[in-house]
């Protein structure tokens, strides 16, 4: 068994491609109209045959309180990792990017927390500090 996607709930379709693809770097593996929404994956340009990432739509009211506890709480949705984190937190600060975290050391990795402008915060971690 392996893993095949993993799911981001989105606030706005539109607005977490852009977001997803112009500030973080995933490339577009399915883009596929369904009526109101889409079949929407992403990729890592590192790993194009690797997992992808489905930008879903939070259309499902418990889907949505969810969500929108997790962030109120400051838990992040997901986590992706990184090989040199204050590089990428000084790319992503450049671009906009706003952190609710800042790089930090915790134990044997780095960790720092953005916000995707789309309703979730996301872990970004060096597994190796």
């Amino acid at each position: 068994m392996k893993m095949y996607i993993k799911s981001v709930i989105v606030d706005d379709q539109d607005k977490a491609l852009d977001f997803y693809t112009t500030k973080l770097g995933f490339k577009v593996k399915h883009n596929i109209a369904m009526g109101e929404f889409k079949w929407l994956t992403l990729v890592s340009p590192d790993e194009p045959d690797g997992v992808e990432l489905a930008l879903e739509p939070n259309q499902h009211e418990p889907s949505r309180a969810f969500q929108a506890q997790l962030k109120a709480d400051g838990i992040p949705w997901t986590a992706f990792s990184v090989d040199d984190l204050e590089a990428e937190a000084e790319r992503l600060t450049a671009a906009g990017v706003t952190f609710t975290h800042p790089p930090t050391k915790a134990g044997d990795v780095m960790m720092a927390v953005i916000d995707d402008t789309c309703g979730n915060l996301i872990q970004l971690l060096q597994l190796k500090a």
